[in-house]
């Protein structure tokens, strides 16, 4: 059996794999695991991964979940262009420190402004009040400017001159809050130059592809969603952005 990754591109995780296989042509049957359905509760997927997460892969009889550990797993496996996970240690290091410092700030930060512009309208009838709003954009300023000025500096990329998963796993991030509106390269000149040589390395069609499901996330509507689901993911949404 090949390769298999078990995805939903409306994820920023696994949007992060998925252009990374594909850039690198690393063959993998896509196995698409719709959250909106639950499919990732179902039984079948828990066989896959029993943290019913996604992105999953499943290589042969070896799984493995978490999408660092899978980004890091497909470059050594595939022996991937040297650039992505430096053999250099000090590079490394810059990537291990980002891919470490990222969850709860960047990718934290970006995904609660994503929940409470894009979600909590559709799932509550409501925007939510412009003093929270505020609240949530002024931590992911906080981290953008940490992200320039601690990681980025003057560099092309955070490791150095070339791409690294680093860099990938970051402006799939930063994509989240443009989806549901809020261009945050706009008044950023340099985030905005080091975004066009991200998309510019991986391709810029392929990136594109792999954003299009969250591009589309406004014109989600809550009969899009059954009803049981519905009240689950709302709870889980409310939670997320806080009281």
């Amino acid at each position: 059996m090949g390769l298999e990754l078990y995805l939903d591109l409306v994820s920023q995780p696994c949007r992060a794999v998925y252009i990374f296989a594909r850039s690198n042509n690393i063959p993998f049957e896509f196995k698409k695991v719709e959250l909106m359905k639950e499919q990732h509760r179902t039984e079948e997927f828990q066989k896959v991964n029993s943290l019913m997460k996604v992105p999953a892969l499943k290589d042969g009889s070896f799984t493995l979940s978490e999408s660092i550990a899978i980004l890091l797993y497909l470059a050594r496996k595939f022996k991937t262009p040297d650039h992505w996970y430096p053999s250099d240690l000090e590079k490394r290091a810059r990537v291990d420190e980002y891919l470490s410092w990222q969850h709860i700030n960047i990718r934290g930060k970006a995904s609660k402004l994503f929940v409470s512009k894009a979600l909590v309208p559709v799932l509550t009838g409501q925007p939510l009040s412009p003093e929270k709003l505020e609240g949530i954009t002024e931590e992911l300023n906080i981290v953008l400017k940490q992200f320039e000025e601690v990681f980025l500096q003057d560099k092309l990329f955070i490791a150095g001159s070339e791409i690294s998963l680093a860099d990938l796993v970051a402006l799939v991030d930063l994509m989240q809050p443009v989806s549901a509106g809020y261009n945050l390269f706009e008044e950023r000149p340099k985030l905005a130059q080091w975004r066009r040589r991200v998309e510019e390395a991986v391709g810029k069609q392929l990136f594109q592809e792999a954003h299009e499901d969250n591009l589309n996330i406004k014109s989600l509507t809550p009969d899009k969603i059954a009803p049981d689901i519905l009240e689950r993911f709302k709870h889980m949404v409310l939670k997320h952005v806080g009281p």
